[in-house]
């Protein structure tokens, strides 16, 4: 019959086994745990088996036990006081880590837009110009062949000033310009025909700020002036930038439109990009029978299978005059989009103010 002290022994041997393996803090209370917890430790259970042992061996076996247990608490108790020395202090610094690499920061993908944008119009030769967001009423209305009682001046529109603010660039400005297109007068003041310019920049309107709008947001004008410039040269124009901008797989259609700058004037379409022209919701979609409004067709252009993406038109007479420019000898064409509007369609965002709200979880999904 085995002896119970062999037992004993045996345990010794499995205890130095495992507390030479412990080399955290964590592993020798796992250790500890293992051998001295009051249920299920190893040590615990030996000193309850005892009581089943012949009463002779009993003392013989109880001094061996407790012998065993002391040694294992001594043996836990200095192993754990030596970590606990060791340990840093709370809040340490290991200066012997590697550094955190620091979050490199990027353009706004706003900025990236315009600058694609730029770039394309660069590219074909267009005059990248900028100017003064506060403006006059001559530049940003009466030049563009908008008396003042035309619609677009209502305040409902425009945020005028609460007093005139003496300007660089000519009569003291009285609101902030709700286009660019007043740089395009300006430079035909300054230059002669021929003109091939685009004139981005922010521009403030009184909209509120929703989904879909917002007070503030970037706009790109364009203009080409000069002798013999036809309708077919802005159409071909339009085609090749949007093409570029969006994929030579989207179709461009030119709709009749009014604007009091242009006549004639055309609002420019895009095929959409969510459903491919088709008008179904790729998502969920639905029999074209289907009666109830709405389900099965594609939230982003409202089943049309277009989406519109610029306003154009050949450049109107009343605007030549005004810039000093013979409307008999030179034709020309203009267009004006917003930029924010070009980053819903092209990147598929449902909300303007997303590209506001300097959330770095949205801003850092778009490409640089």
């Amino acid at each position: 019959m085995t002896d119970p002290a062999n037992h004993i022994e045996d345990l010794r041997t499995q205890f130095d086994r495992d507390l030479t393996q412990a080399t955290s803090e964590s592993d020798l209370r796992a250790v500890r745990d293992r051998y001295l917890a009051r249920k299920g430790g190893l040590v615990s259970n030996l000193l309850k088996a005892l009581g089943s042992a012949p009463p002779q061996e009993r003392p013989r076996l109880g001094q061996l036990a407790n012998r065993l247990k002391q040694d294992i608490e001594e043996r836990l108790t200095t192993r754990l006081s030596e970590t606990e020395r060791t340990r840093p202090p709370k809040e340490a610094v290991d200066v012997t880590l590697p550094g955190r690499a620091p979050a490199l920061g990027h353009r706004h993908p706003l900025t990236i837009l315009r600058e694609r944008i730029e770039d394309i119009f660069m590219r074909m030769g267009f005059l990248v110009l900028e100017g003064p967001e506060l403006e006059d009423d001559y530049h940003n209305f009466e030049a563009l062949n908008m008396p003042p009682e035309h619609p677009a001046r209502d305040m409902q529109d425009t945020l005028y000033l609460a007093s005139p603010v003496r300007s660089a660039v000519g009569s003291p400005a009285t609101l902030l310009r709700t286009h660019t297109s007043g740089m395009q007068v300006r430079y035909m003041e300054q230059f002669p025909p021929p003109v091939r310019l685009i004139a981005p920049g922010r521009v403030y309107r009184r909209d509120n700020f929703d989904l879909t709008h917002t007070p503030m947001f970037t706009q790109v004008e364009g203009l080409v002036v000069g002798e013999g410039v036809a309708l077919s040269d802005l159409k071909g124009t339009l085609m090749v930038f949007l093409r570029e901008l969006f994929g030579h797989d989207r179709q461009v259609r030119f709709r009749p439109s009014f604007f009091p700058y242009t006549e004639p004037s055309a609002e420019v379409d895009i095929s959409c990009g969510k459903c491919g022209g088709t008008g179904v919701d790729p998502v969920s979609p639905k029999p074209a029978t289907d009666s109830r409004a709405g389900e099965g067709g594609c939230p982003m252009c409202k089943r049309s299978g277009w989406v519109e993406i610029l306003g154009s038109g050949m450049v109107h007479p009343a605007v030549f005059e005004a810039a000093g420019y013979d409307a008999e000898r030179y034709t020309g064409w203009a267009f004006g989009m917003g930029i924010e509007r070009v980053a819903l369609l092209k990147w598929g965002v449902e909300d303007i103010r997303l590209f506001y709200e300097n959330d770095l979880r949205f801003l850092e999904q778009f490409p640089l």
